[in-house]
């Protein structure tokens, strides 16, 4: 099965890690994976702050950059809920509805694709230690991607989780808003790092890099001896 992956900015600047797991999650897997070189941002910035004819000119940019991969596969769910987006962005547009609606059509979480399109649960990761699962808001509500990861995670091999004490609450982050609504967005971060104490686990798994960078450095700052995982990592680990 032939795969593209779409990496996202923040993986691709600040977390490379989490793209090699998962290009070597997939490839173990079975899947052949290829990396279109000219991806660039996928728009969402510049869209949630407003200015829509800007972020339209990156999407018809990774449009043409998808265009003819079978599918495409991102450990975002944010990211890949942006691409889900654009058939709604473009409604009406004659040359770009159909186009952003393909797009769409192919486009995976990285969980998502592992349980519902490839039909594995158990990918043989081996992970000691407890750790609990943050549900990231575009994942969860918008992408709808609620079972996958949870799936996934109860198969990992000496892994225990724990549950996470108001796990629908936002972490804070919502890209832009963090910066804008910065004293909101510190309570809100203070109250998710809370709950991930509450739950009693030394490992936070996370499925969208924003977030994990947002709760992983209020930990730091607050010198927390939580460790923070993308849950790409976490099913790439053997130990």
């Amino acid at each position: 099965m032939k795969v593209s992956l779409f990496v996202t900015c923040l993986i691709d600047i600040f977390q490379t890690d989490v793209g090699l797991d998962t290009v070597e999650l997939l490839e173990k897997l079975g899947c052949e994976v290829d990396f279109p070189e000219k991806q660039t941002c996928c728009g969402q910035p510049a869209y949630n702050s407003g200015y829509v004819d800007k972020a339209k000119e990156s999407m018809k940019h990774m449009i043409k950059v998808f265009e003819h991969s079978d599918y495409v596969v991102t450990p975002s769910g944010s990211c890949g809920t942006m691409f889900r987006e654009y058939p709604h962005i473009f409604k009406g547009d004659p040359e770009w509805e159909e186009r952003a609606k393909k797009l769409a059509d192919k486009t995976y979480e990285l969980t998502q694709f592992i349980v519902d399109v490839l039909g594995v649960e158990d990918v043989g990761a081996k992970l000691n230690g407890t750790a609990t699962y943050h549900t990231s808001c575009h994942m969860t509500r918008l992408l709808g991607v609620t079972e996958a990861p949870m799936k996934l995670l109860s198969n990992v091999e000496g892994l225990e989780m724990k549950p996470l004490p108001h796990n629908y609450n936002c972490c804070g982050f919502g890209g832009t808003f963090s910066v804008k609504m910065t004293s909101i967005s510190e309570q809100m971060v203070d109250e998710k790092v809370q709950s991930v104490e509450d739950s009693g686990a030394h490992i936070l798994i996370g499925a969208d890099c924003g977030c994990l960078m947002n709760i992983g450095g209020r930990i730091d700052r607050k010198e927390k001896p939580i460790k923070v995982m993308h849950i790409a990592s976490v099913l790439n680990s053997r130990s």
